[in-house]
C-alpha cells in the first residue's frame, strides 16, 4: 500500500494535534535549552555590547515577536470592516 505525500503529511498534522500538549512542552524545553546555551557559551562575533548579554537574543526575539503580534491586532482592529461594507444597501445579485 502506497501512501501519497499529501496523505503521509495530513497523518502528521493530525498526530501533532493529538498531541499539542506533548508537543508544546517539548518546544517550551527546547527554547529553554537554548536560552541556558545562550548564557553558558558567549559568542566571539558581537559588534554591540548589548549582544554581550546573557539572553539578549532570546528576550529581543521574544519581545519582537509580542509587539508583532500586539501591532496585527492592533491593525486588524483599525482596518476591520462590517460584512456588507460594500454594498452600501444596493443588492447586486
Amino acid at each position: 500500500m502506497t501512501m501519497t505525500i499529501t496523505t503521509m503529511i495530513a497523518n502528521l498534522f493530525d498526530a501533532l494535534v493529538r498531541r499539542a500538549a506533548v508537543l508544546k512542552w517539548l518546544m517550551v524545553g527546547v527554547l529553554a535549552l537554548l536560552v541556558l546555551m545562550d548564557v553558558l557559551i558567549p559568542s566571539d562575533y558581537d559588534r554591540f555590547f548589548w549582544e554581550q548579554l546573557p539572553g539578549f537574543g532570546a528576550f529581543y526575539g521574544f519581545v519582537g515577536c509580542v509587539l508583532i503580534i500586539v501591532l496585527s491586532k492592533l491593525l486588524g482592529k483599525w482596518l476591520f470592516r462590517p460584512e456588507d461594507y460594500y454594498r452600501n444597501g444596493v443588492d447586486h445579485d
